[in-house]
């Protein structure tokens, strides 16, 4: 059990000067344990990708994100636009924030009007439907000698969904090994938290990742963010019938 819970306890046309962020690690009442340097994603009400970027500067009804260093400029959006930020804490606990957009320049998202909304209701909107092959190995396989084949359902910065026809238990330790699309392949060790059988001899997993660190928590979020933005980028070629 002491190794449980060690283990897991975005147009160049805006010129505009923007005078630096100050920042603050004040705890905002009633919100959960933000820190400057954190990265959120925030969505519109809809569950739409807005943009990803990392907790500049907060008060108690104020949140000020930043671009990812290497990140292109941000979306823009009008003054009083409801937004849902989503997040995880140092102990990967996952949150939900209900905003509204009170500046938004391509390099700077400012939101007020916080509440902290339930997280599960909003669960859906933090993971990316995948559906590509990948391999489990138990813990103690840190070479990943023995893969195991499953399928990677979806994913987020804080555990994924896989779908297996072995079967493991709750609270079983094990390490998923992935490559999405093009990217970087992706190696992380995951406490399983939920087991259901999908179909005869097929069950899912609900994994939640150890507490990535700052480089792994980025590059994942990177990749992610992109996937996203491609996806989005489709449907909106698909729905104005043109070509790129």
């Amino acid at each position: 059990m002491g190794l449980f819970s060690s283990l897991f306890g975005r147009n160049n046309d805006d010129y505009t000067y923007v005078p630096p962020v100050k920042k603050t690690d004040d705890k905002p009442e009633g919100l959960p344990e933000l820190y400057t340097g954190m990265n959120l994603d925030v969505f519109t009400k809809n569950g739409q990708p807005f943009l990803t970027g990392k907790l500049a500067a907060f008060t108690a009804n104020s949140l000020s994100i930043e671009r990812l260093p290497g990140w292109l400029s941000f979306e823009l959006a009008e003054r009083g636009k409801s937004m849902m930020v989503h997040g995880y804490t140092k102990k990967m606990i996952p949150f939900t924030i209900s905003a509204s957009i009170e500046e938004s320049t391509r390099i700077l998202c400012k939101l007020n009007d916080l509440k902290v909304e339930e997280y599960e209701e909003h669960r859906e909107t933090f993971r990316l439907p995948v559906n590509i092959a990948a391999s489990l190995f138990y813990q103690q396989d840190a070479r990943c000698e023995n893969p195991e084949e499953c399928v990677l359902i979806d994913i987020s910065t804080g555990g994924a969904c896989v779908q297996s026809e072995f079967l493991h238990a709750e609270g079983e330790v094990l390490r998923l090994k992935c490559q999405i699309e093009d990217y970087v392949p992706m190696n992380f060790l995951g406490q399983v938290i939920r087991v259901m059988e999908h179909s005869p001899g097929k069950f899912r997993y609900g994994i939640l990742f150890a507490q990535l660190n700052e480089d792994e928590l980025t590059s994942l979020t990177r990749t992610l963010y992109n996937i996203q933005v491609g996806n989005r980028s489709e449907w909106r070629r698909s729905e104005e019938g043109g070509h790129w």
